[in-house]
């Protein structure tokens, strides 16, 4: 260890002289302070603190993965090129020491720069309530809605497997089918989700007067004390003069209603008014959760509007509450940044072994746009998808890669920060095990393989 950690001390201080190093350390601790000050997002507080931390813990994570693949492809392609390699190689120090160093030592250089800048993101999200003297409303919102993390539960969605089957056969014996839908499974089955969407929407819509029902099961708040947060988003039919709509609330366990009983569990009522198409929030008393973790919420589409109100499939309804710390996420979604920038580093150290600099710098650009783009391209182009020519050359040829590498844009640090959206532990070390375990360490030991039986340099007689 004492060779490996040699080496990676010298890469440390190789990388650091780097002009390109200082400039990015300097533009962070310059721009980080500027955008925490000049960040508005929707006007209000909540709104500015999370426009900064998405836009800020984006900006560390992209220019960190660029410049760890420049350093990490550098620093062992120099080496070789300027034949500074053959001091190192002739002392007691093995090949596979020397890459197992210099790719111990980006990663130390990475965790450095990682832990300064996070440093500096969390004092501004912290301190930047008291250097704009925010008020106590917006300190309790700001508490409520973004300090904290909190788990999320989808609301029951019921089974309409019949209801698209009634519905296929109704039109197929209208003649309303189109051509070519029964013949291809692709094409029946892009069908099919097209009427289960279709019917999903109209059993998430109510017209003037109507009422929609949303059941949750096992809502386990960890304090009886504390409230709920209801989460939801609406679309409507016709847009209202002043683009909102009045809405009326009734939160709790109202099976009691239905029974007829002696009401041992309270229920909440509430009347509101919201902008559509914008996302809110409002609170619910925990206690309102019955015994056995259900909770119901009721919303009546007010006479005084005019139009039909439609709640989204994909963030229409759910429900939230305190599971976590903002502190305990942050540092999570942080060690998220930090498992890429592994990964990144062994690929980078993976290309150097055996390409020139410029090449090893392409071929890295490449796999990491491939790596933020890898859902997409998963969801988008499967042959059950597509079909065809195209889904076979998916199939055969873009999955193997897509499976391969990481899947960057499924989980971002701001995806769980900025909703207050809880990141546990579990999901952490399993997306750790699969990055570093299944990917990193297979690159990482290639690399050193490799560059073991390189050819460093030619015997000439």
């Amino acid at each position: 260890m004492r060779s490996i950690w040699a080496v990676a001390l010298n890469t440390v201080r190789q990388a650091v002289r780097l002009k390109i190093v200082a400039v990015f350390i300097i533009l962070m601790l310059v721009l980080l302070p500027v955008m925490g000050l000049r960040m508005t997002g929707d006007g209000t507080l909540k709104g500015r603190e999370q426009a900064f931390v998405s836009y800020a813990l984006s900006l560390t994570a992209l220019l960190l993965a660029l410049l760890t693949i420049f350093t990490a492809a550098y620093t062992l392609t120099n080496d070789v090129k300027d034949k500074q390699v053959y001091t190192v190689l002739t002392k007691p120090v093995r090949r596979f020491q020397f890459v197992l160093g210099k790719l111990l030592g980006i990663i130390t250089l990475d965790a450095g720069l990682l832990a300064l800048f996070s440093a500096c993101i969390y004092g501004i999200i912290v301190f930047l309530p008291q250097f704009i003297k925010a008020d106590d409303a917006q300190i309790t919102q700001l508490r409520n809605e973004f300090f904290t993390a909190r788990a999320s539960l989808a609301p029951l969605r019921p089974d309409i497997t019949a209801d698209v089957n009634a519905a296929y056969e109704k039109l197929k014996n209208a003649g309303e089918v189109p051509p070519g839908v029964d013949q291809s499974p692709v094409a029946r089955h892009n069908y099919m989700a097209e009427i289960a969407r279709r019917i999903e929407l109209r059993e998430r819509a109510a017209a003037v007067g109507e009422e929609l029902l949303w059941e949750f099961n096992n809502v386990r708040p960890a304090d009886p004390n504390q409230n709920l947060f209801v989460r939801f988003k609406y679309d409507v039919a016709l847009n209202p003069d002043d683009l909102q709509v009045y809405s009326k609330w009734l939160a709790g366990d109202d099976r009691q209603l239905q029974l007829g009983g002696i009401i041992s569990t309270p229920l909440y009522q509430m009347e509101r008014k919201d902008l559509i198409r914008t996302t809110h929030e409002f609170e619910v008393p925990a206690d309102a959760v019955a015994k056995d973790g259900y909770l119901a919420l009721r919303f009546f589409n007010d006479t005084l509007n005019n139009t039909v109100i439609i709640f989204p499939l994909e963030d229409g309804m759910e429900l939230l509450y305190k599971a976590d710390t903002f502190t305990a996420n942050f540092l999570r979604s942080v060690l998220l940044i930090f498992i890429r920038l592994v990964f990144l580093a062994a690929l980078a150290v993976f290309a150097g072994s055996f390409l020139s600099f410029p090449v090893a710098i392409l071929f890295c650009l490449a796999v990491f746009t491939m790596a933020n783009m890898s859902g997409f391209i998963a969801e988008s182009f499967g042959e059950d998808v597509v079909g065809g020519e195209v889904g076979k050359a998916y199939y055969y040829f873009l999955k193997p890669l897509v499976t391969l590498v990481p899947q960057f844009d499924k989980f971002n640090a701001s995806d769980f920060l900025v909703p207050a959206r809880l990141m546990s532990w579990s999901l952490l070390a399993k997306l750790g095990f699969s990055t570093l375990c299944l990917k990193a360490l297979p690159l990482a030991l290639l690399s050193m393989i490799i560059f073991t039986y390189r050819e460093i340099a030619k015997v000439i007689v």
